[in-house]
């Protein structure tokens, strides 16, 4: 009998080597490889049957159906509700609300009248009654199952009338089939792939949950966001009530679409009154600046606190929490060759309150204002807000959707905007005190 050859495989990236490496020479990953089993040749009956290629003309269309979730923040990100025969990636922090908003969701849309099932294989089904009666998901139409076994799980799904299942976590899952440890590149793939194909067969959507590593990306082959449908991040800290929970793919609908929820005692619900969740109207003291960012479709007023304090090193600190690290060397370079400001001599540091991250840069404007104040400890008038980007050249530059921006100023109270020159008859707001600017050198 021939003797089976084994294969090892890096668990980051999929590259296979004849013997164990302690980095991997494809992705440079440390201590990543583990031995796996090649799988036989399969017969010629076992394979699948052939498809015809036809005219785009002559295809016929699907009709996506949607199913409401329940959650409105929830049912925006997803792209207007959860499409069936889905398969929904959800990755986050520990502790960030993944397991208890997909429970919650289960249990809104069992009380629909949609039977669920929720699989846990990392806690025990006790352990999800408890958190089930605090937050109030106990419903009979919402089913728990502890397992680690993917066969065990595919034959409750196929047997069961479900019309919405969660796998708690994919990482923890693993096929009798496979010899390699549950969380391999093998196992992971093969998992994914059969509960992909039973979403699809059987109509049935799917939230599987993803660990997460220290860099915030999903833990294992990168395969497995190319597999599902939609990848979803939760982003947030978990000793805050505030989350946020982006998309980055989404084959049924947008990305620009974020939701944002509340932790309360009765898990997470969307919140209530964002618009004035992260600033603070009472901003009396030098070195805070509010802004206007556009998240998705909604506008957010946030406040952008800077400090500068002088240093005794020759290399002074540039810290940054919620903002480009990058972007903000390049704004205080700027303005020492603009402004001849001595930041050379000064550590910085920026802070956006509330925990989110700005991801646009309409906000330098109110960067560069936030920094200003706390260098010539002179406080910004509470009722002032900064929109605009910020160029190499010192110009400030035109942003998407003012409009939409200085109405919710408006809405909270903000009575003056510093925003780019372009011509007042293009702002439909006119209750606005504005001061058109062009360049940094003209506003200061």
């Amino acid at each position: 009998m021939a003797k089976i050859k084994s294969l090892f495989q890096c668990q980051a990236c999929g590259f296979q080597s004849s013997k164990w490496l302690g980095r991997c020479t494809n992705c440079g990953a440390w201590d990543s490889f583990v031995e796996i089993f090649p799988e036989g040749k399969r017969e010629e009956s076992d394979l699948p049957q052939k498809s015809k290629a036809l005219p785009i003309t002559d295809v016929a269309q699907e009709e996506v159906e949607r199913l409401p979730t329940g959650s409105s923040e929830l049912d925006l990100v997803l792209g207007g509700g959860l499409v069936e025969g889905s398969l929904v990636l959800i990755g986050g922090s520990p502790g960030v609300g993944k397991s208890t908003l997909l429970l919650k969701t289960c249990a809104t849309m069992a009380e629909m009248g949609f039977r669920a099932l929720y699989v846990s294989a990392e806690e025990s089904m006790g352990q999800i009654k408890l958190r089930a009666e605090r937050i109030g998901a106990t419903t009979s139409n919402l089913y728990l199952m502890g397992e680690l076994v993917l066969e065990n799980i595919l034959e409750e799904l196929e047997r069961g009338e479900y019309r919405v299942a969660v796998i708690d976590s994919i990482q923890t899952i693993y096929s009798h089939q496979l010899t390699a440890a549950p969380g391999t590149v093998s196992q992971v793939r093969s998992v994914t792939f059969e509960l992909m194909r039973i979403a699809k067969e059987r109509k049935l959507p799917i939230f599987i949950i993803g660990h997460i590593t220290k860099e915030g990306a999903i833990a294992g082959p990168r395969v497995l966001e190319h597999m599902v449908d939609t990848v979803l991040y939760f982003e947030g800290d978990s000793s805050r009530e505030l989350r946020i929970l982006r998309s980055f793919k989404n084959r049924f609908g947008s990305i620009s679409e974020v939701g944002i929820f509340e932790m309360t005692q009765r898990g997470l619900v969307s919140a209530k009154n964002i618009g004035q969740r992260f600033f603070s109207r009472k901003r009396a003291q030098a070195g805070s600046a509010a802004t206007v960012v556009i998240e998705g479709s909604r506008p957010l007023i946030l406040e952008v606190q800077a400090l500068v304090a002088p240093t005794s090193y020759p290399s002074p600190k540039r810290s940054s929490t919620g903002y480009d690290s990058g972007r903000l060397t390049m704004l205080l370079a700027l303005l020492e060759k603009r402004l001849d400001l001595p930041f050379n001599q000064y550590d910085v540091f920026v802070n956006i309150a509330g925990g989110i991250k700005i991801g646009e840069t309409a906000a330098d404007l109110a960067v560069i204002a936030a920094i200003l104040s706390s260098f010539r400890e002179r406080p910004i008038r509470e009722e002032t807000v900064f929109i605009g980007e910020v160029g190499l050249t010192g110009e400030i530059k035109e942003v998407m959707m003012l409009d939409n921006r200085l109405r919710e100023a408006t809405n909270q109270g903000f009575r003056k905007a510093v925003i780019p020159s372009k011509p007042l008859q293009d702002i439909s707001i006119k209750s606005f005190i504005v001061d058109s600017v062009e360049k940094i050198v003209d506003w200061m």
